[in-house]
């Protein structure tokens, strides 16, 4: 395994967040209190309890979700996507480095500054409802599995898109509507039928509730199988991403 150019890969992307650190991470701390502000204002005044949860307690797991799944995307499409875009995809294609070591150092610095952004929020949100985490170990390992998938998902988004303009598509228009419509900000139970068997078909209705297990012990549906929800969506993406660089699709064009 060659650490050295996982490191160098992995440092650049990095390098790229601090420049814009502060910029980074003030917008999930104004974004997580208008939130607040609002949902706690108008939803919270008539909602007090979620399954014998406070509301405003509630609602953390899906906000961090909600950032986690966009930082990931972007930052890992746009990480790749650059090189591809300048050019300098081919010095990265010819150099000592495997496929899997790329992955690595671009997924792991994406990676880290989603779940930077996400720790982020939770602090955030502690200055307004008393949040308790049941799971903590479990919660941040749940959330570098969730991270590390989106970030491999945003990966293929960055190799699949022609432009900037694609890179926001999917997350816009398919990841952002399926996180509301999976039970971020309220429970699928509260759904009528056929609403909530509907609701079941939607894939980040698992991965919200898994990462809402966590934090307290209880979730709308069985943690078992949020787990294998979530590591089927790894593993397909694995497997994208070898077929990937087995063809050279779209990178050695």
């Amino acid at each position: 395994m060659n650490w050295r150019g996982i490191w160098a890969i992995y440092k650049f992307e990095m390098h790229r967040f601090r420049r814009t650190l502060w910029t980074g991470l003030a917008v999930p701390v104004i974004t997580t209190s208008l939130y607040f502000i609002v949902f706690g204002a108008a939803i919270g005044s008539r909602m007090s309890e979620i399954n014998g949860i406070d509301y405003g307690s509630f609602i953390v797991p899906g906000l961090m979700m909600l950032s986690l799944f966009t930082e990931s995307i972007f930052n890992a499409s746009f990480g790749i996507h650059m090189p591809r875009f300048t050019g300098t995809i081919y010095e990265i294609l010819s150099a000592p480095l495997s496929a899997i070591e790329t992955v690595i150092g671009y997924v792991g610095a994406a990676a880290t500054k989603a779940m930077s952004v996400a720790l982020v929020i939770l602090i955030t949100a502690n200055l307004f409802v008393d949040v308790r985490v049941e799971h903590p170990v479990l919660m941040l390992l749940y959330l570098l599995l969730v991270a590390a998938t989106f970030c491999l998902f945003g990966f293929i988004v960055g190799i699949w898109a022609k432009g900037f303009e694609q890179l926001q598509i999917i997350p816009l228009l398919i990841v952002t509507p399926l996180t509301f419509l999976g039970g971020a900000f309220y429970s699928i139970e509260m759904l009528p039928e056929p609403w909530r068997t509907i609701t079941l078909f939607n894939p980040v209705v698992y991965l919200i509730n898994g990462f809402r297990w966590t934090f307290f012990g209880t979730a709308d549906v069985p943690v078992a199988t949020s787990l294998a929800a979530t590591f089927a969506f790894f593993l397909t993406c694995l497997g994208a991403i070898w077929w990937i660089f087995r063809t050279g699709y779209r990178l050695k064009q």
